[in-house]
């Protein structure tokens, strides 16, 4: 129940309800004519929405009354810190590495792991800024509703939201293909064919079981949490341990058979290797002390994960010659060709338990940042409920996981998951201009001239970035 003051008497609301004012809460919904003027509006509400900035104030205080409760504030860095492992570390390192060191880099694709691990480590300090100064559950959305303007925060929304389901959908249905290699069959026999479509329901149970347990605690998923990835940490150790133990220092030459061009196209690839962390500025509600602990806990985890990483890296390059790894299963096949043939099994259940992760701290991640998306009433309000026994956003988590499920169901997602990568490096180009923005303007204070040059060293910079992509993707045996 959730309790609603209003001058001496308080109204009591059941959490569970379904009216027309918690979904169309507006007065342009209230019946035809209110709906029929606001569509004459269009013009003048869009160049209001173009052009209209929240604050902080706003999104820390006002926004979050509309949740009615607020969520528990149960979190600390420890918690944030293995959050950080949980939604970082999946499938990609034991997937990607293989393949552009076969591909592209080589012995070398451990400095490519370097390269990408500051490049995510430079988003990392944006996110932490933000979520010290706003600690609200809205993370990027937020932040760029703030610095950048309702109609920047509207594309950022849909972004987000399309990332979350689509990403949601393509992680469980790569749970069912390396659940199917971990019992040794192929990696679509626990799928169901249906004319041109496999049906995975496997994929949607497992989603079901992410939701249910962030919609139940957001402590007890932490602690699930730690309990997964302690047992996936214990596999990248036997990975380094094992890998090293096997090394073969001649494996490393040469170093760079394809020069610098191979270590950054290899580090375009594996810096997706590093998605994850955004969801854990989300979560600064539910943290006790935000402007310690976010930090401690962002910079902290990726600081580690980026030497695992390298570690991990460097480990197969010696173990086995770059032109013979195995792009498929890098992994296994590197550790069958030294006498543990076994060992594919444990790598397939390191891959499982990442992957189990990603999905856990996705369900809390996603799910806040629909709430907050909620907040601002760009979907609506029934979703920035927050459960007054639970203190989760158990409404907010089921938009994700029914959406998610539905997709995952049915569709294989091979062209669309790849599309996702835009939508990423989208959010994270706009978090950095943002930043900028919130260094060097203030609102009322900074005089015009000083607005104009801000806006024209920012398109430098965004041209500069454009016209360097440009020249890769036109002319990538050119010097630079």
């Amino acid at each position: 129940m959730s309790y609603i003051g209003k001058e001496d008497e308080v109204q009591q609301r059941p959490y569970w309800r379904w009216s027309k004012v918690d979904f169309l809460p507006e007065e342009s919904f209230q019946n035809w004519n209110t709906y029929l003027s606001a569509l004459s509006q269009i013009y003048s509400r869009f160049n209001d929405r173009l052009l209209s900035r929240s604050d902080d104030a706003n999104e820390i205080t006002q926004l979050r009354k509309q949740s009615e409760n607020d969520m528990k504030r149960c979190l600390t860095w420890w918690d944030l810190t293995w959050f950080g492992f949980g939604s970082v570390i999946g499938a990609g390192i034991f997937v990607l590495t293989g393949q552009e060191a076969h591909h592209h880099a080589g012995p070398a694709i451990v400095l490519s792991y370097v390269a990408s691990g500051i490049s995510a480590m430079l988003s990392v300090f944006c996110y932490t800024e933000f979520a010290v100064e706003i600690p609200v559950a809205g993370g990027s959305f937020a932040y760029l509703r703030i610095e950048l303007g309702d109609f920047v925060a509207f594309i950022t929304a849909g972004n987000i939201l399309l990332e979350s389901i689509v990403g949601g959908a393509a992680v469980a249905r790569a749970w069912t293909s390396y659940f199917a290699t971990l019992l040794n069959r192929q990696p679509d026999s626990l799928r169901i064919p249906k004319g041109s479509y496999l049906l995975d329901l496997i994929a949607v149970a497992v989603l079901a079981i992410a939701a249910t347990t962030a919609m139940i605690s957001t402590k007890k998923t932490s602690q699930l949490n730690w309990i997964a990835t302690a047992l996936n940490t214990l596999v990248i150790l036997f990975v380094l341990i094992a890998g090293f133990a096997h090394a073969n220092t001649s494996n490393l030459t040469p170093f760079l058979p394809h020069g610098a061009k191979g270590i950054f196209q290899a580090a375009a690839i594996v810096y997706f290797a590093y998605g994850g962390f955004d969801n854990i500025a989300t979560m600064a509600e539910e943290t006790k002390n935000p402007s310690r602990d976010i930090p401690l806990g962002l910079l902290g985890s990726m600081s580690i994960i980026t030497v695992v990483y390298c570690l991990m890296a460097l480990s197969l390059s010696m173990m086995q010659k770059y032109t013979e790894i195995d792009p498929n299963a890098a992994y296994s096949m590197s550790f069958q060709s030294v006498g543990m043939k076994w060992a594919k099994y444990l790598v397939a259940l390191g891959a499982l338990k990442g992957m189990t992760t990603v999905l856990l701290v996705g369900a809390l991640g996603q799910a806040r940042y629909t709430t907050h998306i909620a907040r601002a009433h760009m979907i609506p309000p029934w979703f920035t409920l927050v459960h007054p026994k639970t203190g989760t956003t158990i409404n907010a988590t089921l938009l994700m996981t029914i959406s998610s499920g539905l997709i995952a169901f049915f569709s294989s997602l091979d062209v669309l998951a790849s599309l996702l990568s835009v939508s990423t490096l989208f959010i994270f180009m706009m978090m950095a201009v943002a930043l900028l923005v919130r260094r060097y303007y203030v609102r009322e204070v900074t005089p015009e001239i000083n607005q104009l040059k801000l806006a024209i060293f920012l398109l430098i910079i965004i041209a500069c970035s454009m016209g360097t992509s440009a020249y890769w993707g036109l002319r990538p045996n050119g010097w630079v």
